[in-house]
């Protein structure tokens, strides 16, 4: 059993930046592939970025390529997702995941065996 713990979201303005964390408890956190997801108003839920267990080779969503880093500290069972250059419609609770199977593709839908509840990242004009 993993439980996921989101923080870090708040109010910002257009062009500024924001780190969000994602605690994790559970023994084998560190086998995990990871990943940050978001869902704005009236939108699917959408892929940000993944990483898998070893913290190489990321798998980037189309929403926020080249303006997004992941990481993850396996000592201290956090992830982090580092967000550059927010723009309005980045507006969007922000998920962390945490999943058995690679997150390396939107189609089909990855599977994920674990969620967060989430943090809500507003960005204003």
């Amino acid at each position: 059993q993993v439980q996921l713990v989101e923080s870090g979201g708040g109010m910002v303005l257009a062009g500024d930046s924001l780190t969000l964390s994602c605690a994790a408890s559970g023994r084998a956190f560190s086998s995990y592939h990871v990943a940050w997801f978001r869902e704005a108003p009236g939108k699917e839920r959408e892929l940000v970025v993944a990483l898998n267990w070893s913290g190489s080779s990321p798998f980037f969503g189309d929403s926020m390529k080249g303006r997004v880093t992941i990481s993850r500290d396996n000592a201290r069972n956090t992830v982090y997702l580092q967000m550059n250059k927010l723009k309005p419609e980045d507006t969007a609770v922000y998920y962390c995941a945490a999943a058995k199977a690679p997150i390396d593709r939107t189609d089909p839908w990855p599977i994920i065996d674990y969620w967060g509840q989430g943090t809500q990242v507003t960005v204003s004009t």
